[in-house]
C-alpha cells in the first residue's frame, strides 16, 4: 500500500542517564509543541495522527514504542571486568553505532522519510552510551575525531561505502539498507552478550539490542508501505 502522506510526528529524545551523560531514545512529540499528536486528526474524518496502532506501526510513526529509550531509571550499572576480546568488541560496537548514524543521516537528507531522522537521533544516544563504556574501561575510542562517513576499521569503511551506494538507489533500497544494518547489529549484540559479566556493559548492550529490534520493526513497516 502506497503511503498517501508522511506522518509528521517527530521523535524527540528520551533520556538515559549514564555516569552523568544523557543518551537518547525516541519518544513521540508534536513538531509544533502545542497539541499532543494523538489529539490531532487527519482531514476527511481520518484516524488520529497519533493512532498508529491502527496502521500497524506500534506507538509512533516510526514503528518504535515510547519505552524504546531508557534501559534504566537513573544511571549506569556498576563497573566490572572486560576480557581483551570484549574490549575489542566494544570498539567494534562504537563503529557499528556510528555507521548506522551516518547512513541514516545521509538518507534523511536525501529522502522524505522521517524514519531515518528519528532513528539517527537514537543512534546518537547509543554511541554516547558506548563511548561512556570506552571511557570507563580506558579503551581508545575508534570514532573520535572522525567526520561523518569516515571509520578507523577498513572493513567498516568498506561496508559503509557499499551500503551508502546501495541506499542511493531509491527510498525502498535505503529502507532495506536500514533493515540490514539493524539485523547485523542484532546478530553482533546477541553474540556479544553470552559470557559478558560486567554489569554496565550488559546493561548498555541489552538496551542496544532492544532498540535495534524496535528499529528493524520500524523499517519493516515502512518497507511494507512502499
Amino acid at each position: 500500500m502506497k503511503r498517501n502522506m508522511k506522518i509528521a510526528t517527530a521523535v524527540a529524545a528520551g533520556a538515559l542517564a549514564i555516569g552523568g551523560v544523557l543518551t537518547v531514545g525516541p519518544v513521540t512529540a508534536d513538531p509544533g509543541g502545542a497539541v499532543p499528536v494523538a489529539a490531532r486528526t487527519m482531514s476527511h474524518g481520518g484516524p488520529a495522527m497519533g493512532d498508529h496502532r491502527a496502521r500497524g506501526y506500534g506507538d509512533d510513526a516510526t514503528g518504535m514504542r515510547h519505552h524504546d529509550g531508557p534501559c534504566t531509571g537513573s544511571g549506569l550499572a556498576s563497573r566490572g571486568t572486560l576480557t581483551a576480546a570484549q574490549r575489542t568488541t566494544l570498539t567494534g560496537t562504537a563503529e557499528e553505532e556510528k555507521l548506522a548514524h551516518d547512513l541514516y543521516t545521509a538518507f534523511a537528507a536525501r529522502y522524505d522519510a522521517r524514519v531515518f531522522e528519528h532513528i539517527a537521533a537514537a543512534e546518537t544516544g547509543h554511541l554516547t552510551a558506548v563511548r561512556t563504556l570506552l571511557d570507563r574501561y580506558d579503551v581508545t575510542d575508534p570514532t573520535a575525531g572522525h567526520r561523518a562517513g569516515v571509520f578507523t576499521d577498513p572493513a567498516v569503511q568498506a561496508t559503509y561505502d557499499r551500503l551508502l551506494k546501495q541506499g542511493q538507489g531509491g527510498l525502498d533500497a535505503a529502507l532495506k539498507v536500514g533493515r540490514t544494518v539493524e539485523a547485523d547489529d542484532i546478530a553482533a549484540l546477541t553474540e556479544a552478550l553470552p559470557g559478558l559479566t560486567a554489569p554496565d556493559a550488559r546493561q548498555v548492550y541489552t538496551h542496544l539490542l532492544t532498540s535495534s529490534e524496535r528499529h528493524q520493526e520500524a523499517f519493516d513497516h515502512w518497507i511494507a508501505d512502499e
